[in-house]
């Protein structure tokens, strides 16, 4: 389960106090910053919900409704020191107001110059904030912070959209082999992904 991955994925490593870039700005010119107004609280999700220590949790996603499935899993990351990665459109600050956001390039269906100009903004945000765990609900953008957390030894937690149930989504089946632990929301989707898990609609 989701909580159970990400304790695994912290366990050892050290939380002593210590400088933080993003927190301050540094090192990321304009695509760090906070969103301008309060996100509203999600519906929980069917997700566990014991309580463990705080992780460094990345949240990776595209505006909008991927963004929304994010946010209504506001009862787990909201127990967790967390960064955001999404695109800089007027529902993303709606929703993420007050929270850490990095603006990502986009769009980024079968675009490969915002493929690798998010790879690169993968690598920085990896070396400077040290994520335990990545957990995404795609789209495109989810695939090169993936990738870079295989590089990072972080955890990655991937969850398939809500209205993908005929057929499986290009990222969805990027991220299956290099996710930690893959998160469906409804029992078809098992079809394309033998190994995922079954948590409910997050809709």
């Amino acid at each position: 389960m989701l909580v159970d991955v990400a304790t695994r994925a912290g366990a050892g490593r050290s939380r002593g106090s210590q400088h933080d870039p993003i927190a301050t700005g540094e090192g990321e010119g304009p695509h760090v910053g906070a969103a301008s107004t309060k996100t509203g609280a999600g519906r929980p999700p069917s997700l566990p919900s014991r309580s463990d220590r705080p992780l460094k949790a990345m949240l990776v996603g595209s505006s909008g409704g991927h963004l929304m499935q994010l946010c209504n899993l506001k009862p787990w990351w909201e127990k967790h020191d967390r960064l955001w990665v999404t695109f800089d459109t007027a529902d993303s600050h709606h929703r993420l107001g007050g929270e850490r956001v990095v603006w990502a390039h986009h769009p980024t269906t079968r675009n490969v110059p915002n493929l690798m100009r998010n790879l690169r903004l993968a690598w920085r945000l990896f070396r400077a904030y040290h994520p335990d765990v990545v957990v995404s609900t795609g789209a495109g953008v989810a695939f090169p912070f993936f990738l870079l957390a295989r590089v990072f030894g972080a955890k990655t937690v991937y969850i398939e959209v809500y209205d993908r149930i005929d057929v499986p989504t290009l990222t969805g089946k990027l991220c299956y082999p290099i996710s930690d632990l893959f998160l469906l929301q409804w029992e078809e989707q098992r079809r394309f992904y033998s190994k995922g898990r079954v948590i409910g609609r997050l809709l």
